[in-house]
């Protein structure tokens, strides 16, 4: 399925619609759902633009299947009933919907292809998770698959596949390779981004829709910068 990707007044970017999911393209700071920040949601403006676009009067149903950290970019689902809200979830339970990351990171990692295992535990406090190379005391298991895409003049361009889905994944596992993300001052990286996102972004994301049991495939466009620019 081609990539449609439709912007309304919400600066919302929706990649795909029907009467079950809609599927958008998160940009950095945004919230999925709603924090203790008392920030507007992603998943409020989602709301609000199908109650305007189906003239809706009543609340309108939105399901959230899954999360994005805040400075991350990329796709996003979610269930527009109730009915479909549990399918979805056994979706991903199931490792049935399939997604692909891109990272940027300044240094090359040992292995231009290669599996992480480590042990994660979350340090709620500090909202981040550190990686443990040996199973420690409250810790998770975590799994990721990466390979090198390309290489930029300062930078390089990885894909990671998730066996796992752990907090912060992604970010930690990098960092204790000595990769961290750029723009991940959390986990490393020595200064941020101007829009204080993560070079980070959901860019694939495949699965058998769970109604029209049909093939659902869809890139979300990279954020605009001259760097992402240089990835395509």
């Amino acid at each position: 399925m081609s990539n449609k990707i439709r912007s309304n007044k919400n600066n919302l970017s929706i990649l795909y619609e029907d009467n079950h999911i809609i599927i958008v393209n998160k940009r950095a700071g945004d919230i999925v759902q709603g924090d203790k920040t008392g920030d507007k949601p992603l998943s409020d403006v989602v709301k609000e633009f199908l109650k305007k676009k189906y003239n809706k009067p009543g609340n309108v149903f939105l399901g959230t299947v899954h999360r994005l950290d805040r400075p991350t970019t990329g796709l996003v689902i979610f269930a527009k009933t109730s009915k479909v809200l549990p399918r979805l979830n056994k979706l991903f339970l199931s490792k049935d919907i399939h997604k692909t990351y891109w990272a940027l990171v300044k240094v090359k990692p040992p292995k231009n292809q290669d599996t992480l295992v480590h042990w994660l535990k979350k340090n709620p406090k500090h909202n981040k998770s550190k990686a443990h190379s040996k199973e420690v005391p409250e810790s998770k298991k975590a799994i990721l698959h990466y390979k090198l895409l390309k290489t930029l003049d300062n930078y390089y361009l990885l894909e990671v596949h998730l066996e796992t889905g752990r907090h912060h994944q992604i970010r930690s596992q990098l960092a204790s390779i000595g990769c961290p993300i750029k723009g991940d001052l959390k986990y490393g990286f020595e200064r941020s981004n101007k829009d204080a996102s993560i070079s980070l972004h959901a860019r694939h994301i495949e699965f058998i829709h769970p109604v029209k049991k049909e093939k659902i495939s869809i890139n979300a466009a990279l954020p605009s910068d001259s760097i992402w620019n240089a990835c395509l």
